[in-house]
């Protein structure tokens, strides 16, 4: 069995990691005015800061089209392969993946296999990354989805923004006490739902409270814990913000795995450039495999 790995830009694997596991990254498009870039492609962090801050444009981004992925399969179609595993962006946040799965009943060549990771950024990357995994130790795509099941399960992300109209804007959160988060110039809490949608979980006063919470979720997951877990800090242009946050998490989570993911240009058109925040779920490089 010949299978196939395809995700998007916003799980931000490093171009070592889509090296190394063979996977097939699909770039979503950022829009500026009249003007669009693939993430990766024609857009990166650096020119995408600098249109946010001389254009005088807000930034948005329109879903990865089917003529964008039929290529992708006709072109694994002609490499012989037999299926692929399509591992995407929250459908809390995009209709991207139901799309896909729709399609996906029209093609006959290939079998295709959609996830809904109802994640982004380190949480989406830790799936695919798992599936490669899997994919080497001799696993087929139907056997790899109950991992990735419970891994998406286990995941679960905190993160902070310092302005909440870029999420009101595009309709990327759900809750409309969004409104009054900024007029009392809060620091909220977001967090992703059980159906990947971005919801407002808590307000604090100072970023000093919002990561005192965040430290109080990671205990609730962590201190009961029955497997590793790994933590990822993930951030816009605010390393050393990032960075703070990093340390007084290692500090109070020693056994904890720590990596860090910076966020590109399709997540901060939504969220603004000034987002940190900690994904966490269980460790999938020791996850029990069955043989």
């Amino acid at each position: 069995m010949k299978t196939a790995i395809v995700t998007d830009s916003s799980a931000y694997l490093t171009a070592q990691q889509v090296k190394e596991n063979d996977v097939i990254v699909v770039p979503i498009t950022v829009i500026f005015g009249q003007e669009t870039f693939l993430e990766n492609i024609d857009i990166d962090d650096q020119l995408f800061h600098e249109k946010l801050q001389n254009s005088g444009l807000m930034p948005s981004t329109t879903q990865i089209t089917l003529g964008q992925m039929q290529k992708v399969f006709d072109k694994l179609i002609a490499e012989k392969y037999d299926e692929v595993i399509c591992i995407h962006l929250s459908s809390g946040i995009t209709s991207f993946i139901n799309n896909l799965t729709e399609y996906a009943k029209t093609i006959d060549e290939i079998h295709i296999i959609p996830f809904d990771s109802r994640m982004t950024s380190q949480g989406e990357a830790n799936m695919v990354l798992l599936a490669a995994k899997l994919r080497r130790e001799g696993k087929t795509g139907d056997e790899i989805v109950p991992y990735l099941e419970r891994l998406r399960e286990s995941t679960k992300v905190d993160f902070m923004v310092d302005n909440l109209s870029f999420l009101m804007r595009s309709g990327r959160i759900t809750n409309r006490s969004a409104i009054m988060g900024n007029l009392l110039r809060i620091k909220p809490i977001l967090d992703m739902n059980e159906n990947g949608q971005i919801v407002v979980q808590s307000k604090e006063r100072t970023r000093k409270r919002a990561l005192k919470k965040v430290l109080e979720n990671l205990h609730s997951d962590l201190d009961r814990a029955e497997s590793d877990y790994r933590v990822s800090i993930i951030y816009g242009i605010d390393r050393e913000l990032s960075s703070k946050w990093e340390e007084t998490i290692k500090e109070t989570f020693p056994s904890a795995i720590f990596e860090s993911n910076q966020l590109g240009p399709v997540i901060m058109s939504h969220t603004g450039e000034e987002i940190v925040g900690v994904i966490w779920g269980k460790d999938w490089q020791k996850m029990e495999i069955e043989k």
